[in-house]
């Protein structure tokens, strides 16, 4: 147990399990013209799914965080999700979503064995978050999100992007949404992919506008977790949930990295915006659990310091929903 150490001593405690690249929302960050097809969908099976939780959770991995493109675009989720909460060494089954079928569904993501959920919701005005997204579905998203909170899931929590023509106004509005709500807010810096270069540049705000903001008002930040993401969260004695930050260009970011990422075609990522991948799937076809675990572990030695998004340079990803966020 515990033995995927890379080359500069950081251990890794968490998987992010990609289960399609299929996105049903035209995020402007990402996929503002909606998502194209590259390719069959001949995405990762369940039975694939938990053959690679399996060799992660027996090299010391407890956490497990499936992503997408948009995970509940997939009619067996529940099933996927059912296949790793059973997995020996797993105590922690995440989902991030978009919400789309979030009210729908979350019933059965619970009983499934979900027990963290992450909802991407990156305006609470209406109009904002319909211009973002290509959908006008707050609303629902919103009720899936309260819903899961009725069902006692115990971690909720929403990623929003920082973007310019929100950041203020945001602050306000999420800030008024945690105060009765345990829900953990965090804010995710824009990051640049090879698709919104021009995006990038006319969107993108420093994390330091939030911190101040927070600073302001007397949040005061909380110690992270073992196998917490790169969240920073702060928290307040009048509210009932956190407001977090995830600042991809600050310094050190990548020291604490805990987390290595599988595709939804089987590949072994070993940072998003590194280039290319190891591929796994000839091993979870062939059931060969051995040669898997030490394939995994050998990739760990080309495992980089950290990414090079000052440089411009965001690897071979092309937008995030590609290799799952």
């Amino acid at each position: 147990m515990g033995r995927l150490v890379d080359g500069f001593g950081r251990r890794f405690r968490y998987l992010r399990l990609s289960v399609t690249e299929v996105c049903n929302f035209r995020c402007t960050y990402c996929l503002p013209d909606g998502y194209k097809k590259t390719g069959s969908h001949a995405f990762i099976s369940p039975s694939e799914a938990e053959k690679v939780v399996r060799a992660f959770a027996e090299l010391g991995v407890g956490k497990v965080r499936l992503t997408g493109g948009e995970p509940s675009v997939r009619r067996d989720l529940p099933e996927i999700i059912g296949r790793v909460s059973t997995t020996p060494g797993i105590d922690k089954v995440c989902i991030t979503t978009n919400g789309w079928n979030l009210e729908r569904q979350i019933d059965g993501w619970r009983d499934a064995g979900l027990t963290n959920l992450n909802v991407s919701i990156d305006s609470l005005d209406r109009e904002a978050f319909h211009r973002i997204t290509g959908h006008d579905r707050l609303g629902s998203v919103v009720a899936g999100l309260d819903r899961a909170l009725e069902l006692g899931v115990p971690a909720v929590k929403v990623n929003g992007v920082l973007l310019r023509e929100t950041a203020q106004a945001g602050f306000d509005h999420f800030a008024a949404f945690v105060r009765d709500r345990p829900v953990a807010v965090r804010f995710i810096e824009l990051m640049r992919t090879g698709d919104n270069a021009e995006f990038f540049a006319t969107n993108h705000v420093s994390g330091t506008v939030l911190t101040d903001w927070l600073a302001a008002r007397g949040w005061a930040r909380r110690e992270r977790g073992l196998d917490d993401g790169p969240a920073v969260e702060f928290s307040h004695p009048d509210y009932a949930g956190r407001i977090g930050l995830i600042a991809p260009y600050a310094p050190g970011f990548c020291d604490s990295c805990n987390r290595l990422r599988v595709t939804a075609r089987g590949q072994l990522r070993l940072c998003l915006f590194g280039e290319l991948g190891v591929d796994l799937r000839d091993l979870l076809q062939a059931d060969e659990p051995e040669r898997l675990r030490a394939r995994i572990e050998a990739a760990l030695a080309g495992k980089p310091a950290g990414h090079r998004l000052h440089e411009a340079n965001s690897g071979d990803t092309r937008q995030l929903a590609q290799f799952g966020g």
